[in-house]
């Protein structure tokens, strides 16, 4: 009879964690000046036999709230007691704009601008380099949770760097109507996690500051879908049948042509074609109209929601994909899924 694989030990914030084990461990991030004490919570959540080790990060940006409810969610899950491998969840990476619902660090630097970091940098660049070399150091593939900036909506749809084949699959395995080829950017957690080897999904829905329900069902089926695809959590039995993402290599914003009080013509996942008319500006005097159109044709996977636009302020994210009429469809069938919570096996 064949001897189990044993699996070793993790160490992760100065505490080790074996085999079937559950911990939340906090790590000691800085003394702020008021003399309180800030961590970054990890949970990590070990299955009895080995495999992968994947990583769910949210609120990289503070301001970034969807994620940290789907980090919450995913924890609830009953079928983790049954998984493969290590799941390691970092529910709030940016504690403090977290505090202060600010997408960016007391510094006023973007975190995810500034890995890999440094242990001798700004409070920014030491927290970054905290997370990768506590977590991200661990982890064979990464999912990191992300909204719209404030005012500015997202479709849900994956970002990721699409030339290796098995980042493709997970991509496709996660389940958002789009994904988007998306090119790596200098100090993101994407490229430092690429530069290491390491796959890495970016999961864009919703808005700043504002939960969603759909984003947020949306994006734990869609994590324990990669761990299903991972082998990391056993087949569903759902027979629920889903329409295959689209892939799009190229997306652009409208931009509006004047300012004045928006008013949108199309809502997230319609399709359009170059020259449509999308939305509209109206003076708060009642002197003029300017229309919104778009100069290519494509799927709105983003928009703005404020009704106050200056002239060239983005108005609308615009995916370019084949077959779009079959991707508006997708859409639909995607957000029925969503539109009710079902059990997940």
């Amino acid at each position: 009879m064949a001897k189990a694989e044993r699996v070793p030990a993790l160490r992760l914030g100065g505490v080790d964690i074996g085999a079937g084990e559950q911990r939340t461990i906090e790590i000691p991030l800085a003394r702020v000046f008021s003399h309180v004490d800030m961590n970054m919570v990890v949970r990590v959540v070990r299955g009895r036999r080995p495999g992968p080790i994947l990583s769910v990060s949210a609120g990289i940006h503070g301001d970034e709230i969807n994620g940290v409810e789907i980090v919450r969610r995913l924890l609830e899950q009953p079928n983790l007691a049954r998984m493969r491998g290590t799941l390691i969840a970092v529910p709030v990476v940016n504690v403090f704009g977290f505090l202060q619902q600010s997408r960016y660090l007391p510094d006023r630097r973007d975190l995810n601008r500034s890995f890999p970091g440094s242990d001798r940098g700004s409070l920014t660049a030491r927290l970054a380099h905290l997370f990768m070399n506590e977590v991200m150091v661990h982890c064979d593939h990464g999912i990191d949770l992300h909204t719209g900036a404030i005012h500015r909506t997202n479709l849900p749809q994956i970002r990721a760097s699409l030339d290796q084949a098995d980042t493709l699959t997970l991509a496709k395995a996660f389940g958002a109507p789009v994904i988007l080829d998306a090119e790596l950017r200098d100090g993101s957690l994407r490229a430092t996690a690429a530069e290491r080897g390491i796959p890495m999904l970016l999961y864009e829905a919703g808005e700043a500051l504002r939960f969603d329900e759909i984003a947020i069902r949306a994006g734990v089926r869609g994590i324990t879908s990669v761990m299903r695809a991972l082998e990391m959590l056993p087949p569903s039995r759902s027979r629920r049948l889903r329409a295959e993402p689209a892939v799009a290599r190229e997306s652009s914003w409208v931009r509006a042509p004047g300012s004045g009080i928006f008013q949108a013509a199309q809502k997230l996942g319609a399709r359009v074609r170059k020259g449509d008319r999308v939305g509209r500006l109206l003076s708060p005097f009642g002197e003029q109209t300017v229309d919104i159109t778009t100069p290519t044709g494509g799927i709105i996977v983003g928009m703005s929601q404020i009704p106050l636009l200056n002239e060239g302020d983005a108005a609308f994210h615009i995916a370019r994909v084949d077959r779009p009429a079959a991707v508006e469809r997708a859409v639909e069938v995607f957000q029925d899924r969503h539109t009710e919570p079902a059990p997940e096996d």
